[in-house]
């Protein structure tokens, strides 16, 4: 990931347009009347080696005749002619390329790659519409209509939706801070963007039109970084199913599909919408600012919605639209009733939807709505007024509109109807409330700020530490290289089971026997019936396509009939299977178990994948699935069950008592671990799995490993903890652990900060604090490994926790360039050696990382920190304030 360069593209101090016309029409003439319009500050300059003008203005005919290196060129020439200008542009200084040509062959396309590096020149398209950045007066497309100034990015790889964007956008006085058309990312791809867009400061959302991304882990760390910041929104064309029929597996089917993608999108804390008509009404919402603190989350019932309306038909419609999308209304309490009730007349609907009657006046509004937003219970608030002759809505709106300022963004507004309130969403629109021309509309961009929240919760939880069955890997090892060993991939059921259990998971006991029924006789004999029969055999992975299973067996008779039938099924329904034999099993009476689905397999993009859902032989007819990313926790195993509509069930109903959520979610973790631990797994697959109040088994499962070991933590979307990176050490007389930060930590490194002093504080901060935000703590606490690590000083407590004792914390830029540290021991235990064991720590791991140099900024009175950093070889550099803070320095590697 790389954002080095990146000013250069979007806030130049000068431009070239390479291949500037004067032709009607053409994409040269396009390009330099709109640079020229766009207001840039520095000089811009046409290239034409044919004219001496072009629009009046002087033309030069080459790069090396320009009279001065400019920070950004646009290139419109012929594909043949790209890659040497690159070349003239890098050896002039140049630091940024949009290319705006089409029809590079492969081969071209690595030519000008392979050219821009050299130069360390950053590359935007080729075959995009180019860039946009209004506050920069930059306007480097062939676009029909420029952007206004605002606060929302637009990136898209399609040129054609950036142009309906910005059409879409003027009519609703909507601005960007940036549109940018991706083209075929060769260069600058989603990643870097996120990158730059997460942290400028002129970007309060930023808006996404994905057709493919490459390199997943790349995009799912800038991603997360980004969202921590603000919103991110994302559409994802391409939705198709195509490939999943060639799985071998339920869980394999997955592979590709558009469902791991929602998955990503879910860990990352952004938004997907389905279409760009949602796009557009989240960009309508967010850009007012109102919802943008609304989608902070800070309080669970602001995901309730209350309705107020002066006529019952849009109630009911708000009502329909919010059952549909899952949405609770908030019920009004007996305070709240009494409240509106003192100033409503006595035929108001006493209920939500608030019904306050079609002849209500402007005060009977201001009312309603003042008592709803005074009180938490209520949520959020979706006024509805349809216009009437007894007042005007503007009036009302004027009213109404000031409430809002003090409302935390609870407000939202529809205005039924078209000229008679058009003024009303005006001043709405300029009090920053966000505003809907249905009810269906205005419950629709809600009910997505929801999953916004939800997402975010997810990004920014506290999990508590997960007791994770313990697992044998050592044998879970044995039993893959035994499988490969024996030219399979496939574990037989017997090997999936014994798999699972050495894990720690619950299976159902299982016999293997010959292809005889006498055989199957015996061993049922002895397991006692009823009993279980199923074919065993390494072509046949379903059992039950083939009749391969039979419940429920009570006696002989019925086990050799069964037995028979089974082998006369598999030789006419599968003749190239070779059946090897049965496996016998007790029954398992379980009548109140729900049957589940879990499993893993490996995605072409974001690698491995986790799935829970609805079990039995139904599966895919019933389609109740949900899938997440690896690694796992608790609460992230739960939020993947809370997505289907077994997970209801779960919850018990009538005489049916809950099921053991906790167990279901353990078995997720251990799946997960196992992933992280073994990567020749490439597809698991239990089905059933029953859960009842009683626990969890496993009655069957499916296994596929392959020695390429497409898995394993290395191949993970997002980089889990590394738990190779802990030690321990003797020090202070105890037993210290040096390991990295997890995200379970908050509630000890809340405990910690409470312990140190106020002036170490300042020391290590520049100011005192007695308090911390938990949201800060969790970004604290909760880290991506791709780009930061936190290490910690630990030592054990009398009551089996935990206390730490120091952190030493590093931050790299995108490039690796640099990384910023910090260091804080508790005030207590300074002067014991443990910051130096903390910093030859980071430092080694730092370097490890690839990163170029190790910098951090000290108070000219910690003399303490600033003895260490001369100790371990840091140089003092220059700064204006030297007299209060220093920076200090520590190159990594050597030079290049």
């Amino acid at each position: 990931m790389s954002i080095r360069h990146l000013d250069a593209l979007f806030e130049p101090r000068s431009v070239a347009v390479i291949g500037a016309s004067d032709r009607a029409g053409s994409v040269g003439a396009t390009v330099w009347r709109n640079v020229q319009a766009g207001g840039l500050a520095g000089p811009c300059w046409p290239v034409n080696r044919r004219h001496r003008q072009v629009g009046g203005v002087r033309a030069y005919p080459d790069v090396a005749s320009l009279p001065e290196t400019p920070d950004l060129a646009i290139v419109c020439t012929p594909p043949d002619t790209v890659a040497g200008l690159l070349d003239d542009l890098g050896r002039r200084g140049t630091h940024a390329a949009v290319l705006l040509t089409a029809g590079f062959t492969p081969a071209q396309k690595q030519v000008l790659l392979d050219t821009a590096g050299r130069h360390l020149l950053r590359i935007l398209g080729p075959n995009c519409l180019g860039t946009m950045a209004p506050h920069a007066g930059l306007n480097a497309t062939f676009a029909h209509v420029a952007a206004a100034p605002g606060s929302l990015a637009f990136v898209s790889q399609s040129g054609a939706l950036v142009t309906a964007v910005l059409d879409w956008a003027r009519g609703r006085g909507i601005g960007f801070s940036h549109c940018i058309s991706l083209g075929e990312h060769a260069d600058i791809d989603f990643g870097d963007l996120l990158d730059w867009l997460g942290s400028d400061a002129r970007t309060r959302a930023i808006l996404l039109y994905i057709e493919s991304i490459e390199g997943a882990r790349k995009f799912m760390s800038a991603a997360r970084a980004a969202a921590r910041n603000k919103p991110v929104l994302v559409v994802k064309a391409g939705r198709s199913a195509a490939g999943q029929a060639a799985a071998a597996s339920h869980t394999g089917a997955l592979a590709g599909s558009d469902l791991v993608f929602d998955a990503a999108i879910r860990r990352a804390g952004m938004l997907r919408v389905d279409t760009l008509q949602d796009l557009f009404g989240a960009a309508e919402t967010l850009s007012r600012a109102g919802a943008l603190r609304r989608m902070a989350g800070e309080a669970a019932p602001l995901s309730r919605l209350t309705l107020v309306t002066n006529g019952g038909g849009a109630g009911v419609m708000a009502a329909d639209a919010a059952a549909a999308a899952g949405l609770e209304l908030a019920p009004l309490t007996d305070a709240l009733r009494d409240a509106l009730g003192a100033g409503l007349p006595p035929n108001w609907s006493r209920a939500n939807p608030v019904d306050i009657i079609g002849d209500a006046p402007v005060t009977r509004y201001v009312h309603t709505l003042r008592t709803l937003l005074s009180s938490p219970d209520s949520g959020t608030v979706l006024f509805m007024q349809a216009p009437t002759a007894i007042v005007p809505s503007e009036d009302i709106a004027r009213a109404v509109a000031p409430l809002a300022q003090d409302a935390a963004g609870r407000l939202l507004g529809c205005w039924l109807g078209d000229a008679a309130v058009r003024e009303a969403r005006r001043i709405f629109h300029d009090a920053g409330i966000p505003s809907f021309d249905t009810p269906e509309a205005a419950v629709r961009a809600f009910s997505m700020l929801v999953d916004y929240r939800r997402n975010q919760e997810d990004l920014m939880q506290t999990p508590v530490a997960a007791v994770v069955p313990a697992a044998d890997m050592a044998a879970v090892s044995t039993l893959v290289d035994d499988v490969l060993a024996d030219g399979r991939e496939w574990l037989t059921e017997p090997e999936a089971k014994a798999l699972l259990a050495a894990c720690g998971l619950p299976v159902a006991g299982t016999r293997t026997v010959p292809p005889e029924p006498a055989a199957a006789l015996a061993a049922a004999r002895e397991i006692g019936y009823p009993v279980v029969l199923k074919v065993l055999s390494p072509q046949i992975t379903h059992k039950s396509d083939v009749g391969g299973v039979a419940l429920d067996i009570q006696d002989d008779a019925a086990l050799l009939g069964a037995a028979a039938a089974i082998l006369r099924r598999a030789a006419h329904l599968r003749p190239d299977a070779t059946v090897t034999g049965f496996t016998v099993q007790a029954m398992v009476r379980r009548p109140r178990a729900l049957e589940l689905i879990l499993g893993a397999g490996i995605d072409p993009l974001f690698g491995p994948v986790l799935l829970f859902g609805q079990g039995g032989t139904a599966v895919e007819v019933v389609a109740d699935r949900a899938v997440a990313l690896p690694p796992l926790n608790r609460p992230l195993a739960l939020s993947l069950m809370r997505r289907t509509r077994v997970f209801r069930l779960l919850q018990g109903w009538r005489d049916v008592p809950p099921a053991d959520v906790e167990a279901v979610a353990g078995v997720l973790i251990a799946l997960s671990e196992l992933l992280a631990a073994e990567p020749r797994i490439a597809e698991i697959d239990i089905n059933p799995l029953l859960a009842d109040a009683d626990g969890v088994i496993a009655l069957d499962a499916r296994v596929r490993v392959q020695a390429a070991a497409p898995g394993g933590r290395a191949h993970f979307a997002i980089r889990p903890y590394p738990a190779s990176l802990e030690e321990r050490f003797e020090a202070l007389g105890r037993t210290v652990t040096l390991r990295p930060i997890r995200p379970e930590d908050e509630p000890q490194h809340l405990a910690f900060l409470a312990k140190l002093e106020p002036q170490d504080v300042r020391m290590r901060v520049f100011y005192s604090r007695r308090s911390i935000e938990h949201s800060e703590l969790a970004r604290l606490t909760q880290i991506d490994y791709e780009r930061e690590m936190a290490f910690l000083a630990t030592a054990p407590l009398a009551d089996g926790g935990e206390e730490t004792l120091g952190v030493a914390r590093a931050i790299a830029d995108p490039d690796n360039q640099d990384a910023e540290f910090a260091i804080i021991v508790r005030s207590d235990i300074k002067g014991g050696g443990l910051g130096r064991r903390l910093m030859d720590k980071l430092i080694a791991y730092c370097r490890g990382r690839g990163t170029r140099r190790l910098v951090g900024t000290v108070l000219a009175r910690n003399e303490r920190m600033l003895a260490l950093a001369a100790r371990l070889g840091f140089e003092t550099l220059p700064r204006d304030d030297a007299d209060e803070a220093v920076t200090v320095a520590l190159t990594l590697q050597p030079p290049a």
